[in-house]
């Protein structure tokens, strides 16, 4: 029994568990979340919630109580390690840092976890479990060449790690040593991911070493899964193309094409090697096709402006690191989407590494952190993207959302602010300030933002709605209802029956009181077009109440509950129309769940008037339905 074991499991776990760990059939870091939570609370005494997120704030200080257990929880039949500093700068124990490096991973904090693991290795330097861990985690921080250090003790210790193999080969391939990564690389490793991954980067090693048709032949004969081709296709093209090959990689970026026409960097390179061949024409239509189907990406603007000025196109990718960088980001970004966030973070950590200048792998990254909520780390992959990069300013906008995201109001305004007026015209930047001072309920200043893009509109089109109906939430808010109706019937005028105007239009004429045949008719239309979405069913079923058809709007209202059982506007107005229709203990049941959701600090009082007193019985002629009528529907 190793030392962590001996350390941890005398407290920790059944008999089974630790057998089945003890013979190797599993690690630690195999053990399930709930049951880290419970070696926690016998550990410290302190409840470990199941949900982590209202346990961030406290991973400090549980840390420091970790730190303090020598007398609780490690006074056994084994020794004391000798005393160290810890990440939190209190003594250490085994089991402490051990318990809070994985607390720390759950919490995706990759620099306190990776310390936590690297101080337990320290004293127990044979646990290839910890070294596995501490390698990983360094990675994912961006401690890339820490991690190499910890990659060469893996290969040391005989582990088949297949990303501390890529560790050191790109390591040796960022140094210009292609021969010894095509040693490191020709080892391979079993899976798809590692193959791809271990293949293609070869194959740029190959093509480093001026051995352009070994790399050529690495490709082909990689075999895996469908999904393989389109990488495959693109390398190839890649790499024929800085080979100055340009039919053959022509035939290859075809290949690529017809399997993706929607990856950005397909259908750059499509057009980019298009146009190496003389076929501006085909080139320009490519990025037509893209454009009729998506919004249109910075980057693909940039290859029709240097297709229309005649430039001559250079490869995209000439140098093997730049090149294994793009496979490693190609993959993390997939990675990332699909959950896997340390090995998304590793991915695109080491992209950086190869290529500082792989812009994608930045906003991937920051993306990545984004999905991770950590805001924090997000602003300093964003960061990264190049000054002279056409996504520069993509990325300044996600780094003042970020801000916001760090509750840093100030930073965030004064960023956004910075890039508006160096063009009032970028009505993402626009956007993204209007928002974040709607959402802190800076009305007229979210409405003098949005006004100040609008402004630079000299023809209005169809994507210009959405600048629009957020400012007439802003004006309505305000109670500047009659130029808030102005700009949601605008809207509608740009993108007829748009379900989230229609909604909003359509409930706020009838919690005025207003016009409201015609905003039962609005919010039935968008219902039909979301059938899904909670808040417009609520809105549905809101009107219903309004109009005093009481029975439709439990209806409705009971479906909303269902898409959205959380919100405590819904719950509310569900109390409400289960009071109206006699069913007085079920009132009082979502007035009580309403209350406990947190609603509204305003509508707190009015719902815990109506749990305790109720509400007043319906009339015969409804207040609501006689404003209908005094409005003319």
């Amino acid at each position: 029994m190793d030392l962590i074991t001996q350390k941890v499991f005398p407290f920790a776990l059944p008999m089974s568990l630790k057998d089945a760990i003890v013979k190797g059939n599993m690690q630690l870091s195999d053990l399930p979340k709930k049951e880290v939570r419970r070696m926690m609370t016998k550990v410290t005494g302190a409840v470990v919630p199941a949900d982590r997120r209202p346990f961030k704030a406290k991973l400090l200080a549980l840390v420091s109580a970790l730190a303090l257990l020598p007398a609780a929880a490690a006074a056994d039949t084994q020794p004391q390690p000798e005393t160290f500093g810890t990440p939190s700068g209190l003594p250490f124990t085994l089991s402490g840092s051990y318990l809070s490096g994985r607390l720390a991973g759950f919490e995706k904090d990759y620099g306190q976890a990776a310390a936590f693991y690297e101080e337990t290795l320290a004293a127990d330097p044979d646990n290839s479990m910890l070294l596995e861990r501490t390698f990983l985690l360094k990675l994912a921080n961006g401690d890339v060449d820490q991690a190499v250090h910890y990659a060469g003790e893996l290969e040391v210790a005989g582990k088949q790690n297949f990303l501390a193999q890529i560790t050191l080969g790109a390591r040796e391939l960022k140094q210009g040593n292609y021969a010894e990564a095509d040693k490191l690389f020709s080892q391979g490793r079993n899976g798809p991911l590692a193959q791809l991954s271990v293949g293609i980067s070869r194959a740029w090693a190959l093509y480093g070493a001026g051995k352009v048709d070994d790399a050529v032949e690495t490709i082909d004969s990689l075999k895996g899964p469908d999904w393989f081709e389109v990488f495959k296709a693109t390398h190839k093209a890649h790499l024929l193309f800085a080979a100055g090959r340009t039919a053959e990689a022509l035939e290859a970026i075809e290949e690529a094409y017809a399997i993706d026409q929607g990856a950005i960097r397909v259908v750059d390179a499509y057009a980019r090697i298009l146009a190496a061949n003389g076929r501006q024409k085909d080139a320009v239509e490519a990025l037509d096709q893209y454009d009729k189907q998506f919004r249109g990406h910075p980057k693909l603007e940039q290859t029709r402006e240097m297709l229309e000025s005649g430039a001559v196109f250079p490869p995209m990718v000439t140098d093997p690191s730049a090149g294994m960088s793009e496979i490693l980001y190609g993959l993390g970004a997939v990675i990332g989407r699909d959950g896997g966030e340390e090995l998304s973070t590793s991915y695109l950590q080491l992209a950086l590494y190869l290529d500082p200048k792989a812009e994608f792998a930045a906003i991937a990254l920051g993306n990545v952190f984004e999905r991770m909520d950590r805001p924090d780390r997000a602003i300093e992959a964003l960061m990264l993207v190049p000054d002279d990069s056409v996504l520069k300013r993509e990325a300044e906008i996600q780094v003042g959302l970020n801000y916001n995201a760090l509750d840093k109001l100030d930073e965030s305004r004064q960023h956004l602010e910075a890039l508006i007026g160096q063009d009032p015209s970028d009505l993402e930047a626009v956007i993204a300030l209007g928002n974040i001072l709607r959402s802190h309920e800076i009305y007229e200043d979210a409405e003098e933002t949005y006004t100040q893009g609008i402004d630079t509109i000299s023809e209005f089109e169809q994507q210009h709605w959405l600048l629009l109906y957020f400012r007439g939430i802003s004006r309505e808010r305000l109670g500047k209802w009659d130029l808030a109706e102005a700009d949601f019937r605008k809207a509608l005028e740009l993108n007829e029956n748009q379900p989230l105007v229609l909604n909003y239009l359509g409930y706020s004429l009838v919690d005025q009181g207003l016009k409201l045949d015609e905003a039962l008719e609005m919010i039935k239309t968008a219902v039909q077009l979301r059938p899904t979405d909670g808040y417009i069913v609520d809105s549905l079923g809101w009107v219903y109440y309004r109009l005093g058809r009481y029975e439709e709007a439990v209806k409705e209202l009971e479906r909303a509950i269902e898409l959205r059982p959380a919100d405590p506007v819904i719950n509310d107005h569900l109390g409400d129309a289960y009071w109206m229709v006699g069913r007085r203990d079920e009132a009082r049941f979502q007035w009580n769940h309403a209350r406990d959701l947190g609603p509204d600090a305003k509508e707190l009082p009015k719902i815990l008037d109506k749990i305790a007193n109720g509400m007043k019985d319906p009339t015969p002629t409804d207040a609501a339905k006689a404003e209908s009528d005094k409005n003319g529907g």
